[in-house]
């Protein structure tokens, strides 16, 4: 790579001082002289780094393994080739500020495309994995199914095994879903209000110096690992739901979810925060000074002209927690536990669907059993809910968008 671009720096180099010295001579030149310096750097990078990127995608493949050496030295003849066919291209009808738009606009294109096939490749390597799983369970039973037991693995990676009975294997997500829902709602319930109410006195209420403290220490959660958010509801939170429970006479689980869902709550009010805070900020202060001009108290200003305003920010704000919600699994793991159960007790002991994921995926039974496999029928499922809580995100903020001149 350094030799690559040390000849990228003499081609730039050369290729200015061609066209410096033909400006000097009284030759009228089309593009700038920096532009006529990049364009052998571009006829000398792309083939370089493109051969080195293609050696490295055979490699990987196990289609061939060429040694390092002979990649570098050919990756430097083809870019030696290219600098010295875009060295001679330097004349003074030659557009080289058009080419390099067209160069940089198929980079961007590359880049672009990239994302999508890597997000179709993604969708695809759940399919397929996903369909042998169907080929051997009812989709029916699978989506409608009340009892979640895929075999022993499970059970006896909780600690469990003396639960285990003899050839049953039931495959019904509902209660993974349940769960998954339950948990996101009860952190959801969590993290809006506090999380929106946060950024209204953040943006509307606060000083400078009130703002400078808050923010960054509400940003601060953002960073806290989720495997200490996890101890964090596993010791100190549980407890406490355990003792008011207690206290009011209800049975309460040291592994309910209510735990988990209320600190889930907590890292996501972050993100809730700034998405609103930004969002407020964004409006226009002349519609502030409409309101009080029509007579408007702060808080009724707030509620009526600044909350419809920022709706859309704030649809967009609560789906992506929600999503954050949906693929958490540390704190589940360590505050409710791994136990399938459909319930709508949120004091008892429930798991969510990544959860169940990564215990199928991390057992011990071959790659190509049903309990294995299941993972990838649910994972095929979460990504539809998230993809529809997505599209029902774009649904709402176009719905409500309001532009402002």
């Amino acid at each position: 790579m350094a030799a690559i671009a040390g000849l990228g720096l003499i081609g730039f180099r050369w290729g200015r001082g061609k066209a410096l010295a033909a400006m000097a001579s009284g030759i009228s030149m089309h593009s700038r002289p920096q532009q006529y310096g990049w364009y052998p750097v571009v006829w000398m990078g792309l083939p370089a780094l493109g051969f080195a990127l293609g050696m490295a995608l055979l490699s990987v493949t196990g289609v061939i393994a060429p040694a390092n050496e002979v990649v570098l030295m050919v990756s430097l003849a083809a870019g030696a080739v290219g600098l010295s066919l875009g060295l001679r291209a330097i004349r003074p009808e030659l557009r080289a500020r058009n080419a390099l738009d067209r160069t940089i606009r198929w980079l961007l294109l590359s880049a672009a495309l990239i994302s999508i096939f890597t997000t179709i490749a993604i969708v695809l390597s759940i399919l397929f994995e996903a369909m042998r799983f169907f080929r051997e369970v009812s989709v029916w039973e699978f989506v409608t199914g009340t009892v979640w037991s895929p075999g022993d693995t499970f059970l006896e990676a909780a600690g469990r095994g003396d639960e285990v009975s003899e050839g049953s294997s039931f495959f019904g997500s509902v209660p993974l879903f349940a769960g998954t829902f339950m948990v996101t709602g009860i952190a959801m319930a969590t993290a809006l209000p506090i999380g929106l109410l946060s950024a209204i006195f953040m943006s509307e209420y606060a000083t400078p110096r009130q703002r400078g403290i808050a923010k960054p220490v509400l940003e601060i959660l953002a960073g806290i690992p989720t495997v200490v958010y996890g101890f964090f509801a596993a010791i100190t939170v549980t407890p406490i739901i355990v003792d008011i429970a207690e206290f009011f006479g209800l049975d309460a689980s040291y592994s309910n979810i209510l735990s988990p869902g209320i600190v889930m709550g907590i890292m996501i009010i972050p993100f809730i925060s700034s998405l609103s805070d930004d969002v407020i900020n964004s409006i226009p202060q002349s519609l502030r000074e409409g309101a009080y001009a029509l007579g408007t108290t702060h808080s009724e200003t707030i509620k009526k002209v600044i909350l419809p305003a920022a709706l859309p920010g704030v649809i967009s704000a609560f789906l992506l927690g929600v999503s954050r919600a949906l693929g958490e699994t540390m704190i589940v793991v360590m505050a409710a536990g791994v136990r399938p159960n459909l319930t709508w007790n949120p004091l008892e002991d429930m798991t969510t669907v990544t959860v169940s994921i990564v215990y199928s995926l991390t057992g011990d039974l071959a790659f190509d059993s049903p309990q294995t496999l299941s993972a990838f029928a649910l994972g095929l499922v979460l990504f539809t809910v998230t993809l529809m809580l997505n599209l029902l995100s774009t649904y709402l903020v176009r719905r409500f968008k309001q532009k402002y001149d």
